[in-house]
């Protein structure tokens, strides 16, 4: 063959090859993108591997791999806030045993200057971080692992590199005992046990129970016909049947959440999931996620008579109310510090009011257990010497103090009341303030409202809107601008005992005949002591008792129990003057105290009372609590 000719044949084999190389590489990238589109997982930025060889110790083994690294060092971190906390939590505490390799396992320097995270320097565009994970706190916001499951909230869990918050993030667990199966709001991965998220928000806010858990799941459709999965994963130690009777209550119920606001919120990925676990080694909790919550409680759910229905439906209400419905300072959720917002009488406190009372339309509340909670709820707020100090929206800001935050030293008692029981009272006055002036309209009608022009378009909210909403309800801005200066960015309430007349209800003392002291009298090891600190109109608190006091006396004859004292105070009427001998932090001291009449109250049906209840009282009462 001439020179030419091999050159010619070696350049049509040299295109050949380089043809069906291309071609190769064509069907290799095609197949990418096929994979890709199935597996959106398979495009992530970060993908974790979670292992739990030492669950019996409360570990878990954590491999994160961050892929496509800029030229630079990666700052990796963790969290230090929760999606539904409000106060700082420092996750970093519980991470340990840290080390750092390269795409071709070359181990690299991690470089820690502060307590929150690591600097990683000298990559070659990968890099991979392993460490170990200490959980033994089983709640809505931390982790607990043991050989019976692995429960995790992912800021307590995974640390994450600053700058690949908008990547797709994968996961793969490998459970500690076979039986495990996966609770999570996540997407499935291709791949066993593998899940994906389409960022680091879902990510973090997507709770994951690992366990033997029992699953019932059935599907929903709303009013404007869509249809979605609700799951109920419950790890319990209780019978299946238990199980049932309980499915059985949250479906009643929830479909009362469903008629409230008129449809479902747009499940991301189609589902909602209850994660419940009710075993002896937890804590008492619950927490909203987006499409998911969880739910924690000590006991079992025979044994506490399916009490647990009072937190699963509050967080369910959440799943519009907060999760949709949101506040402008909640998004995006801010994971380096505390995220604070002036509404959460809103969030939490109108969410408050409608978690039981959404029970009690189901049928599964009886009238009057649901007005113990409402009377106890509302004279608590209404005699709680800490409105002085502010309003709904003061006590919102002071959420990162108080929402399990942790501190050493003790604050004024007297100064906060809870933003959930405060919204919550603020809720009942608007809603029998609207069923009272407006004919047909509510505070279902309100949230409905809010949910169509605000939650299901997730345009978030500051207080102006939520008081221009009000308004164009009512189409009345005077009362709506009077309700919010007075009860909202003020401390002011109304008078409840005619608005609750309305429904044939009565407003009444306690017990307004016995003396009252303001002392919580609890029994300890040092004698007869003071629990919490007396309020500022309570006779103990003008008598100078202050909590940790230790009483001696009463009447001249000495304290033998807790019971004995409060029997004696019993024994005496409001007027009556009363001398009391208490040790105070070493020194013994003496006081006269003039009783007063107990500020509770309670709420009551007027038929109980002997107040005859009209039928348009009736009426009134079936419309707001259901029949």
């Amino acid at each position: 063959m001439r020179a030419t000719a091999r050159v010619t044949a070696v350049l049509a084999i040299a295109a050949a090859t380089l043809a069906a190389a291309a071609a190769q590489a064509q069907t290799a990238a095609q197949a990418v993108v096929a994979q890709q589109a199935q597996d959106p997982g398979a495009r992530a930025g970060t993908a974790y591997d979670v292992a739990f060889p030492n669950a019996v110790h409360h570990e878990a083994q954590i491999t994160a791999t961050f892929a496509r690294v800029p030229a630079g060092p990666l700052r990796v971190r963790m969290a230090r806030s929760s999606p539904g906390r409000y106060a700082i939590h420092e996750f970093a505490k519980n991470v340990y045993a840290v080390s750092a390799k390269d795409g071709r396992g070359r181990p690299l320097r991690l470089i820690r200057s502060d307590p929150y995270g690591w600097t990683v320097a000298g990559h070659d565009g990968t890099v991979v971080v392993t460490y170990t994970l200490f959980g033994d706190w089983g709640d809505g916001t931390y982790a607990q692992i043991d050989t019976t499951h692995a429960h995790l909230n992912m800021p307590a869990t995974f640390l994450w590199a600053e700058g690949y918050d908008d990547q797709p993030i994968r996961v793969r667990f490998t459970p500690f005992d076979p039986k495990w199966r996966i609770a999570t709001q996540l997407p499935a991965a291709r791949g066993a046990n593998s899940f994906w998220a389409p960022n680091l928000q879902y990510f973090m806010d997507s709770p994951t129970e690992i366990s033997d858990f029992a699953l019932r799941e059935w599907p929903v459709t709303d009013a404007l016909g869509k249809s979605y999965v609700v799951r109920l994963a419950v790890h319990h130690a209780g019978s299946d049947a238990d199980l049932d009777t309980y499915t059985a209550k949250v479906k009643r119920v929830i479909a009362q959440h469903y008629a409230l606001f008129g449809q479902a919120p747009r499940y991301d990925y189609g589902t909602y999931t209850f994660i419940a676990d009710y075993l002896p080694q937890i804590t008492g909790d619950g927490m909203e996620h987006r499409n998911s919550t969880i739910i924690t409680d000590k006991r079992g759910l025979a044994e506490a008579k399916f009490a647990q229905l009072n937190t699963l439906s509050h967080e369910f209400v959440h799943s519009w109310n907060v999760e949709r419905l949101r506040p402008a300072e909640l998004e995006p959720f801010d994971f380096t510090r505390a995220n604070p917002t002036p509404s959460l009488w809103f969030a939490e406190g109108f969410t408050q009011y409608y978690g039981p009372l959404l029970i009690r339309r189901a049928g599964e509340m009886s009238v009057d257990d649901f007005l113990r909670g409402l009377g106890g709820t509302l004279s608590g707020v209404v005699n709680s010497p800490a409105r002085r100090y502010g309003g709904p929206e003061e006590m919102s800001l002071r959420a990162p103090f108080v929402d399990a935050a942790k501190a050493i030293d003790q604050v004024n008692p007297n100064i906060f009341v809870s933003y959930y029981p405060y919204g919550a009272v603020v809720a009942l006055a608007l809603d029998l303030q609207l069923r009272q002036r407006y004919p047909g309209l509510s505070l279902d009608a309100y949230m409905r409202h809010l949910w169509t022009t605000r939650g299901d378009t997730e345009l978030k909210y500051t207080p102006a809107d939520l008081e221009r909403g009000l308004a164009e309800l009512t189409r009345d801005p005077a009362f709506a601008k009077a309700f919010f200066d007075g009860s909202v960015h003020a401390s002011g309430l109304p008078d409840y005992a005619p608005l609750l007349r309305q429904a044939g209800l009565v407003v009444r003392p306690v017990d307004a005949t016995r003396g009252w002291a303001g002392m919580n009298l609890v029994d300890g090891e040092g004698g007869v002591g003071i629990g919490d600190a007396p309020r500022p109109e309570a006779p103990a608190y003008a008598g100078g008792l202050e909590r940790g006091d230790v009483l001696l006396g009463l009447d001249g004859a000495p304290v033998r129990d807790a019971a004995a004292a409060q029997a004696v105070l019993a024994g005496h009427r409001p007027g009556d003057r009363v001398a009391v001998r208490f040790r105070q932090r070493g020194v013994e001291r003496d006081a006269v105290l003039r009783l007063a009449a107990d500020p509770s109250f309670e709420v009551v049906r007027g038929e109980t009372t002997g107040v005859a209840v009209t039928p348009a009282q009736m009426a009134f009462r079936e419309g707001w609590l259901g029949k």
